[in-house]
């Protein structure tokens, strides 16, 4: 059983996260503007605490606990955005912190966790299930299972990024929203239902993954096998079911960007806007910026989720 979500749940979370998370900020290129044939503004989540718009949700969650919750802590699973979100939010909250990663996560992402108070526990991807683990962690230590996408004060919390950039950027005609798990997507979507109704929402997934634009189509989640994909924050095998319930309602459509296209992307970023932007990041302005979704003659916004990822690989993909 799913609940309801609604834009009011998204303005009760900004006041929540509000002088914790970073407004930040809304940026443009005349460049990318000529390539695409429209007005695009980038929301640049790259630039928010611990480099990626999960801290948003996971600040959100953690500041509804109640003092129970509190004295046993929060435990969590990811590849490591909302991992590093989960630890730096519970340091400030001054509580515990356990963080299931994949064994193959990247280094930095593993790195910040631990560096932010977070007590790791590796598991492999591709042979454990993360939510049995997960489930099973948070039933022995008394701990608060906050899931990387498939809560609602999750979902709410990342609907602040887009929340900021209508109210920035004004009402517009396209929304493209990274997906991987939903909660971006999700959230987006409910702050697109208050501030520009007309606006058309698109999720962008890596081509390996797509699971999502799947399940849009056949109108039930749909799971596949772990992607293989540079977007290591979209390796995800499904949709969450509070995510599905939003972006089913709403969603205008699911596309699918490739690998190659998110490295051209990313060297766009580095070369015309001196910004770095990791390979999820770029879902949304990958499809924007080769035509996968059609915005000729629009003002569209780009949400831009994350620049996390190992300077010694983004040398080796834009490099390349």
């Amino acid at each position: 059983m799913t609940t309801p979500l609604h834009y009011s749940d998204v303005e009760q979370a900004a006041a929540r996260i509000e002088g914790a998370a970073h407004r930040t900020p809304v940026l443009t290129s005349s460049t990318f503007d000529a390539r695409a044939g429209a007005r695009v503004f980038f929301k640049c989540e790259n630039y928010q605490r611990m480099g990626a718009f999960k801290f948003r949700g996971a600040y959100n969650a953690i500041a509804r606990f109640t003092d129970a919750q509190r004295a046993a802590g929060v435990l969590t699973f990811s590849s490591g955005n909302h991992a590093q979100a989960i630890a730096l939010s519970a340091r400030l909250a001054g509580i515990r912190a356990t963080i299931i990663m994949p064994k193959d996560a990247p280094a930095l992402k593993v790195q910040a966790t631990k560096e932010y108070g977070g007590e790791v526990i590796f598991y492999d991807r591709y042979t454990e299930n993360r939510e049995e683990i997960g489930r099973r962690l948070a039933e022995e230590r008394g701990m608060t299972l906050i899931p990387p996408y498939d809560h609602p004060d999750v979902i709410c919390g990342q609907g602040t990024a887009a929340k900021e950039l209508f109210e920035e950027a004004g009402e517009l005609d396209v929304l493209l929203v990274p997906l991987g798990g939903g909660g971006l997507l999700a959230g987006s979507t409910l702050a697109a239902m208050g501030l520009s109704p007309a606006c058309k929402v698109i999720g962008v997934e890596p081509e390996a993954g797509n699971d999502g634009q799947q399940s849009l189509r056949r109108g039930e989640i749909v799971h596949i096998g772990v992607p293989d994909t540079i977007a290591d924050g979209a390796m995800v095998t499904h949709v969450g079911e509070h995510n599905f319930e939003v972006i089913r309602r709403r969603v205008d459509d699911i596309v699918t960007v490739s690998d190659a296209q998110l490295v051209e992307t990313m060297k766009f970023f580095a070369e015309r806007m001196k910004m770095v932007v990791e390979p999820t990041g770029c879902l949304g302005a990958a499809a924007a910026l080769h035509g996968v979704y059609p915005v000729a003659g629009k003002r569209v916004g780009v949400l831009i989720s994350g620049g996390n990822v190992d300077l010694s690989r983004f040398a080796q993909l834009v490099g390349a």
